[in-house]
């Protein structure tokens, strides 16, 4: 990042978080969150964004929405999902900076499809930031082996897929694992803290 730019965008602009949607923000579901009506955050998430937001972080939205392409719901469904998130978090005191999607189903061969790193690499060349370090918090696997492909620090919570994806083992190093998005905020205020 130009260290110009940098001092222009203060500190604020700095500190970036890093979501995924499904089973982290909102209730997760196998049959896909196709409405809005279906979309219901996870207790105390919200919260933790205007935590995150409050603490000088940007918080920013990386989901994969292959209901997209698989026609399950359209694009405007899916705007109006990410609308309902955005107006409720303001609510509960908090500011999604914004959302990355990739619609595509894996038969696409697409490079932003998580486990692929490309909605991350949107996102850093969106902020012009090098996202070494930054944290990056998923319920899934491919989340976190996205995260970690562009050295980005993987944390699982155990809401959504969480459980199962810890079972199953194989995380990618340094991965750090959290009860729930509240959680995660709390150990990384209590790091900064430290």
């Amino acid at each position: 990042m130009d260290s110009r730019k940098d001092r222009t965008l203060g500190p604020a602009a700095r500190k970036l978080v890093i979501l995924d949607r499904d089973g982290v923000i909102n209730a997760d579901s196998d049959q896909f969150i196709k409405s809005t009506d279906e979309w219901v955050p996870l207790p105390g998430s919200l919260e933790a964004i205007g935590r995150l937001n409050q603490a000088g972080y940007r918080v920013v939205v990386a989901t994969n929405q292959s209901g997209v392409g698989r026609g399950l719901f359209d694009m405007a469904t899916l705007g109006a999902m990410h609308a309902k998130m955005s107006k409720l978090a303001a609510a509960a005191g908090g500011r999604i900076d914004a959302v990355f999607f990739c619609p595509h189903t894996s038969v696409d061969a697409c490079d932003c499809r998580k486990p692929k790193p490309g909605l991350f690499q949107e996102i850093a060349r969106r902020y012009e930031v090098d996202l070494t370090g930054v944290p990056a918090v998923g319920d899934s696997l491919r989340d976190l082996q996205a995260a970690a492909a562009v050295g980005a620090l993987p944390h699982l919570v155990l809401t959504g897929k969480g459980k199962k994806t810890l079972a199953a083992g194989n995380l990618p190093d340094g991965t750090r694992v959290h009860d729930s998005l509240a959680a995660f905020v709390n150990d990384l205020l209590a790091d900064e803290d430290a």
